[in-house]
């Protein structure tokens, strides 16, 4: 059963308003994943969670500065759009579910991951970070802004299981 709207219409306009497509459907999802074929693209799988509250939306929002961008922001929620979450997680096969998640999405396939345990216990300015060199590294020119830290990206990269294969 899904959570109420009015509950969770707040924590969509947190990245609605500053440009995230909502994906609601399967077939949203699957135009979206169509339209990246040769693009870029960041999904979000948004949730009612605290985490995603104090740092997944703040990090996207704060991410967006960035003089690198993907071509296309989305987002679904878990919880609320079961079947469009349902079928971006059958997109990304190999990469276990959790909520709040985020995918950099490149030419089709996911090229960056964030997934709950890289999010949980760290600050939205330390996942914007994380959010921007991979921004940078696969939407941009290569480099990596010499104003941003990558220790973070690479500890969060060494912790990541055989599963992410397709990303490392």
């Amino acid at each position: 059963m899904p959570y109420p709207e009015p509950l969770v219409a707040p924590m969509r306009a947190e990245l609605t308003s500053v440009g995230v497509t909502e994906l609601k459907t399967a077939s949203e999802v699957d135009q979206a994943f169509e339209a990246a074929a040769d693009k870029t693209m960041l999904l979000i799988v948004n949730s009612v969670c605290g985490c995603a509250a104090a740092m997944a939306r703040p990090a996207v929002r704060m991410s967006l500065q960035s003089d690198a961008l993907p071509d296309m922001f989305t987002t679904v929620f878990a919880g609320q759009d079961m079947e469009a979450t349902s079928r971006a997680r059958q997109h990304m096969m190999g990469i276990p579910p959790s909520s709040p998640f985020m995918a950099l999405i490149k030419d089709g396939e996911p090229v960056f991951v964030l997934e709950r345990r890289h999010i949980e216990g760290r600050s939205g300015s330390a996942i914007a970070t994380d959010l921007v060199n991979a921004y940078h590294h696969f939407c941009g020119d290569g480099d990596v802004p010499t104003s941003a830290s990558t220790d973070d990206a690479k500890a969060a990269q060494e912790e990541r299981p055989s599963t992410f294969r397709s990303i490392l």
